[in-house]
């Protein structure tokens, strides 16, 4: 999946790096860690030139809190990523491959620099959302689930975050 989104980009002109088809871990710590790179490349152009694609796939989790929301762990992690993006040009993709992410109807979630203020605008509270893992109503309140429907192919999760 992500050796295809990066053949893809190439041939539209936009560099790609694949930082791992295999990456582990909580996925809020796992957008942290993106985010990161992304900051350090949208603010100092390194470890990469602008415009820059970034691509990984692997299997992250989300740990539950008690009475907590509804959301998957890619709504989680996109969640996360535009809470330490705001501000930033960089427009990301966190979904499953299967077409649900969690016990949803969507496979994740669209994030860029703006989601945090447009979140705010609707009244709604990111980190809130996020300590809460109710992701799904945050993304829900501005449209920006992204629901392909189910795919019957379970390849990977898959993240994309394109840095301009």
């Amino acid at each position: 999946m992500v050796k295809a989104a990066s053949k893809l980009a190439e041939k539209s002109g936009i560099r790609a790096v694949i930082l791992s088809d295999a990456i582990e871990g909580e996925s809020r710590d796992i957008a942290s860690m993106h985010a990161a790179i992304a900051r350090s490349i949208a603010t100092h152009g390194e470890p990469f030139e602008r415009p820059v694609l970034l691509l990984s796939g692997g299997e992250t989790t989300l740990t539950l809190k008690p009475e907590s929301g509804r959301g998957g762990r890619n709504t989680e992690f996109a969640l996360a990523a535009a809470i330490a993006l705001h501000g930033f040009d960089v427009q990301l993709l966190a979904a499953d491959t299967d077409g649900v992410d969690g016990t949803g109807d969507n496979a994740g979630a669209f994030a860029d620099g703006r989601t945090f203020a447009r979140m705010t605008q609707a009244s709604l509270d990111p980190v809130r959302h996020l300590g809460t893992n109710d992701s799904y109503k945050a993304f829900e309140a501005i449209g920006d689930l992204f629901k392909p429907g189910p795919t019957g192919t379970n390849v990977n999760d898959f993240r994309a975050l394109l840095i301009r």
